[in-house]
């Protein structure tokens, strides 16, 4: 059963997450904080792409995001 975005985000705070951007970027990290936008805060961030680095604290525009998924 698929879950909603925003509930899903609820269930996935201070818990691992893997972002996948439209540029295909995915970015790793604790997910602490989002709003009604679906803008997310990740803590201990790293961008797997054509490289791959560490990053820290990091705010993602929600409109940026494909895929979001729990690690």
């Amino acid at each position: 059963m698929a879950l909603l975005p925003m509930k899903m985000l609820e269930e996935s705070l201070n818990k691992k997450v893997s972002l996948l951007l439209k540029d295909n970027r995915t970015l790793e990290g604790i997910l602490t904080g989002y709003d009604e936008y679906m803008n997310m805060t990740l803590d201990d961030a790293e961008e797997n792409g054509e490289t791959q680095r560490k990053i820290g604290k990091v705010v993602i525009r929600g409109s940026n995001v494909v895929r979001i998924t729990t690690k």
